[in-house]
């Protein structure tokens, strides 16, 4: 007979390491519900050294950043995980406990709160996890790093994309992620809705794959580092125009670079000696002057400094309350007030 589901009320979660509490996904002991729900959301996977009536104890609360999935996982018993061939890019960050992370016959990676592993496509998985084990898993699919490589190059690449297995979590792009890991984990809890705003989204499914390509050692990076040649200013006036023409799209620097042909390099470059900003950065200066517009040519009453500021994608209100007030003298609270001051003043002087 097939023995029935189990749910379980988890374990109170210790709040340094635990994120997207409030996106739970799973938390069961049966053996057949954690193959399903992680099968479903990263790809097939089995328990080989686990009897068919084992308890898992699986905890997962997952959320989507764009096309990247990212889930936090804790495995209460000693658990052995073992995946089929990989077609997409999984990185593994542990956070509490330490587990054994080998990609097919390579060697393995000693994975601790102080070091993770990336698996690269084309190769399964094996992690041989003690108890309390849990980790950040981040699922990036391959075409969307390799396209992202292409762009920050300025052309094709021919060898697949390898990076070094072992992804240190204390410094450099392993810290830069779990860094990013942690405002998206700010973000779902306190913005849920922002997650699902193509701007915000992009911006940060952008952040989580320059981590790793700008910073993690892999078969691509003497590329990268090489010098760039300058774009030209014709490029820059161009990705200007696009950018003012089109406020309201969810722009990657990769994207407008496709568009007026060179390199994301090239064109952060030419945009540094151009304007002192990066493209993104003269973005966020313009989409700050359509806020300061929509703010002071708001009815009184019919909107908020957070509405208008979420239509723009903004994240995290602090520091775009503190980049409007270098901007603009004021902040978007007092510009509000202000408007609103003056569209009754006409009314009091008819009285």
């Amino acid at each position: 007979m097939r023995r029935l589901r189990q749910i379980y009320t988890p374990r109170v979660p210790q709040a340094a390491t635990e994120l997207f509490t409030s996106h739970p996904l799973a938390a069961t002991v049966d053996i057949d519900h954690a193959r399903q729900v992680l099968s479903d959301v990263y790809l097939p996977l089995d328990f080989p050294s686990a009897s068919p009536t084992a308890a898992v104890d699986l905890h997962l609360n997952m959320v989507k950043v764009g096309r990247i999935t990212a889930g936090y996982l804790r495995f209460g018993d000693a658990i052995r995980i073992r995946t089929s061939e990989a077609t997409d890019f999984h990185v593994d960050m542990p956070l509490t406990g330490r587990a054994t992370m080998r990609a097919g016959s390579q060697t393995p990676v000693h994975g601790s709160p102080r070091t993770g592993a990336i698996f690269m496509p084309g190769h399964p998985a094996d992690l041989d996890c003690d108890e309390d084990f849990s980790q950040m898993a981040v699922m990036i699919p391959k075409a969307e790093l390799e396209i992202e490589l292409e762009n920050l190059l300025g052309h094709s690449v021919t060898k697949p994309l390898v990076f070094s297995a072992g992804l240190d979590l204390t410094s450099g792009p392993g810290c830069a992620v779990l860094e990013t890991l942690r405002f998206i984990d700010h973000v779902s809890t306190s913005a849920p809705d922002m997650l699902q705003h193509p701007i915000a989204a992009q911006r940060l499914e952008q952040v989580l794959m320059e981590s790793l390509l700008l910073a993690q050692p892999h078969n691509h990076q003497e590329s990268l580092a090489a010098p760039v040649a300058a774009a030209g200013p014709r490029p820059v006036a161009h990705a200007i125009e696009l950018l003012r023409g089109s406020l309201e799209h969810a722009w990657t620097v990769s994207e407008l670079a496709v568009a007026v042909s060179v390199s994301v390099r090239s064109l952060q470059e030419e945009f540094r000696r151009s304007t002192s900003s990066t493209p993104m950065g003269y973005l966020r200066q313009l989409r700050l002057e359509r806020i300061h517009d929509e703010l002071l040519d708001a009815e009184p009453g019919s909107a908020t400094v957070s509405d208008v500021a979420a239509r723009w994608g903004i994240t995290h209100l602090g520091r775009f309350a503190a980049s409007y007030q270098r901007r603009f003298g004021e902040k978007p609270s007092e510009t509000i007030r202000r408007a609103a001051e003056s569209a009754e003043r006409p009314s009091r002087l008819a009285i």
